[in-house]
């Protein structure tokens, strides 16, 4: 009875030491987990802290990167500005240099240009020059140039006796003169405006006797029998157009002989 006793009183003392290790191990299990995911959120909390710290030092960094990256790019646009501002500095007295050389190279040139002219003028009054007139060439002296051009523009002037002067006293400094048959020509247009027809027969005589080729020639013979005419001396001046007409036959002053031919009647 006692064993009995004994055996059941073990056996209910084993149950309930089984029934007490049940309740305890649930509760340690637990107790582990907590540790655990304590650790593992520490764990994450430092490795985010980490992870914001070296983020913050790379944004750092490349703030302090792009800083200097923009202090440089201020200096070298300051830089930048201060070479173009040189240029526009050096461009502008290159512009004022560029204007007063233009300026001394315009004077030296009008300067050369006064000289030039000088000595031209210096070298027309003394160097003999080539003409044209009534198609024929030849060389004169300035001298006899100016005082033919005035006698001439005397002429068509109206201002006769001044320009039957003129070219009297070229033929007189200038007897050889390549102007003698058109001052002769002249000379008598001016006698016969002037109605000094006999001198102005003596000139276009003298023209026609000297160059019977000139082109002035049929003119002269034609003006001789005008102041013939102009004399009451019709019969000669028949006869000069009578010249005019077998000598020039194919003139325009022939032409016009014939017609002066029928108030010669």
């Amino acid at each position: 009875m006692s064993t009995t006793l004994a055996i059941l009183r073990g056996a209910g003392a084993s149950a309930l030491a089984a029934c007490a290790l049940a309740v305890a191990m649930p509760a340690q299990a637990g107790i582990f987990d907590d540790d655990e995911a304590r650790r593992a959120i520490l764990e994450l909390r430092k490795q985010l802290d980490q992870s914001n710290q070296q983020a913050q030092a790379r944004q750092t960094e490349q703030m302090t990167l792009m800083n200097e990256s923009i202090g440089q790019l201020k200096r070298s646009l300051f830089e930048l500005n201060s070479q173009i501002e040189m240029q526009r500095a050096d461009n502008a007295r290159l512009r004022g240099q560029i204007e007063e050389l233009t300026r001394s190279v315009a004077e030296v040139q009008r300067k050369q240009t006064d000289i030039q002219q000088g000595v031209n003028d210096r070298i027309s009054k003394i160097e003999p020059q080539k003409v044209m007139v009534d198609d024929l060439e030849f060389t004169v002296d300035p001298e006899e140039k100016r005082q033919y051009d005035e006698a001439l523009a005397g002429f068509r002037r109206g201002e006769f006796d001044r320009a039957a002067g003129g070219f009297a006293a070229l033929m007189k400094r200038f007897p050889a003169t390549g102007y003698r048959d058109s001052a002769l020509f002249w000379m008598g247009n001016a006698q016969y405006a002037l109605r000094q027809y006999k001198e102005a027969i003596a000139s276009f005589r003298s023209l026609v006797a000297a160059s019977p080729q000139s082109p002035r020639a049929p003119e002269a013979l034609l003006a001789i029998a005008n102041c013939q005419a102009e004399l009451k001396d019709k019969v000669a001046a028949r006869r000069t157009i009578d010249e005019l007409l077998k000598t020039y036959p194919k003139s325009e002053a022939a032409q016009a002989g014939k017609e002066r031919l029928v108030s010669l009647r």
